[in-house]
């Protein structure tokens, strides 16, 4: 779970640049990258929505493996 410095950050971030606070909260090559991405492209009031969406309220601990591992996240010691 970050903290809420992390949570205000990326939510900052996902407000300009939504596919951006995405990426750095699920990583670039991800489901919720894309479909940030075109939403964005589409629209980008409906970005921001998804990119909030996706920062907020999914759980990326649930999904945390090494194949999903973010770009900025340490890889794991065994």
């Amino acid at each position: 779970m970050p903290n809420k410095c992390e949570l205000c950050c990326e939510i900052l971030i996902a407000v300009f640049l939504p596919p951006l606070g995405v990426c750095l909260r699920h990583g670039c090559c991800t489901v919720e990258f894309i479909i940030c991405l075109l939403l964005t492209i589409l629209g980008y009031i409906p970005g921001i929505i998804y990119a909030l969406y996706s920062i907020v309220f999914v759980d990326r601990d649930q999904y945390f493996d090494e194949a999903r591992r973010p770009l900025y996240a340490p890889a794991p010691q065994y």
